[in-house]
């Protein structure tokens, strides 16, 4: 028990009660996609009255029946979330929310990193901030050249000759590059490995510095769709993504130009790129939309890569990689993630 209700843990693996909670958050126009790692719910005579989930340092689904709201039920449900967290060593945390619901999460110790309205707000607290995150990536860019800067985001499932050649365009053209590789483990090529394919596979220029690009971009916290794909929120998703880029980090950078792949393929990267276009000349910085480098009749894409490990065509992947990759590829390192793709449905 907890005061006057009845808490418990959801079993994740029940049907009946996963349905329970869905069923409840759809009244907030909340949905339950199950990629979480514990629910809690709270009962009053067998009722359900409040709910929420924690997936990584993300605190999500949290809400209380309007009947109860300002008795406190969403301070104990965060409380046991952050609990909950901690226990998994865990000690920094997000909640992304709807702007109407942001000043409750203030009250609770919660500070606003952005917005976009009418939709989204992220919110962090615990050990670690974004301005923390922001000086140590300036501190990282000192070594660069002083001049015009861009930054690319990318994520490199894997590293490809496309991916090589729009970040040598962006080093052409500017003083320097910094090239942000996305650090969420939801890739096939783990990230540890996608990061070091793009710093080999780069080496060979003197202006590019290559990071790790960390929880406030393309993360779980800032961009669950990207993931996840096809949610009602994914359009305030890519706005709030981009304003974190554009408000926080293109600053602490230096950066006043970012790069991107022209987009023919995928939904979510082409709904991604409208968003930056539309945000990033708001707060200075430009955008540059490179078109796809061609290989045969078909644009060189990670995906074309992935399918043609699958199918084991090794003289067509290294006409689409660098070497660096393709040695990789080669090496009994990549055996388990060519076991993982060969397992798995073409992933963006």
């Amino acid at each position: 028990m907890w005061g006057n209700y009845d808490m418990r843990e959801i079993n994740l693996d029940s049907t009946r009660e996963v349905e329970a909670v869905r069923a409840f958050l759809a009244d907030f126009d909340l949905t339950f996609d199950g990629a979480v790692e514990y629910t809690v719910a709270f009962f009053q005579n067998e009722e359900m009255v409040a709910t929420g989930s924690l997936a990584g340092e993300v605190l999500r689904n949290i809400a209380v029946s309007p009947r109860l709201q300002g008795e406190g039920l969403t301070a104990n449900v965060v409380s046991q979330l952050m609990q909950q967290a901690r226990q998994r060593g865990i000690y920094h945390y997000f909640i992304y929310t709807k702007p109407t619901a942001a000043p409750m999460f203030a009250g609770l110790g919660f500070k606003e990193i952005a917005r976009a309205e009418p939709h989204a707000v992220l919110l962090e607290a615990g050990l670690g901030s974004i301005e923390e995150y922001c000086r140590e990536i300036a501190k990282k860019a000192e070594s660069l050249p002083a001049g015009p800067r861009a930054a690319l985001v990318v994520n490199c499932n894997p590293f490809t000759l496309g991916h090589k050649a729009v970040i040598s365009k962006a080093a052409a053209d500017n003083k320097a590059v910094v090239v942000l590789v996305v650090s969420e483990e939801r890739s096939l090529f783990p990230f540890e490995v996608r990061l070091r394919l793009v710093q080999e596979g780069l080496a060979e220029f003197d202006n590019i510095l290559v990071l790790p690009a960390g929880k406030y971009i393309i993360s779980a916290a800032t961009f669950p769709a990207y993931f996840t794909r096809g949610e009602a929120a994914f359009q305030a998703q890519t706005r709030l993504d981009a304003t974190v880029f554009a408000r926080y980090i293109a600053p602490a950078l230096g950066v006043d130009r970012r790069y991107v792949g022209d987009e023919p393929y995928c939904a979510t990267t082409s709904s991604y790129n409208e968003a930056l276009a539309d945000l990033l000349p708001q707060y200075g910085i430009s955008l540059t939309v490179m078109p796809r480098i061609i290989s045969g009749s078909e644009p060189i894409s990670a995906s074309r890569v992935r399918e043609l490990v699958r199918q084991e065509n090794w003289p067509a992947i290294k006409e689409l990689v660098p070497a660096t990759t393709y040695q990789y590829l080669l090496s009994p390192e990549a055996q388990p993630v060519i076991a993982r793709i060969k397992a798995s449905h073409s992933r963006h």
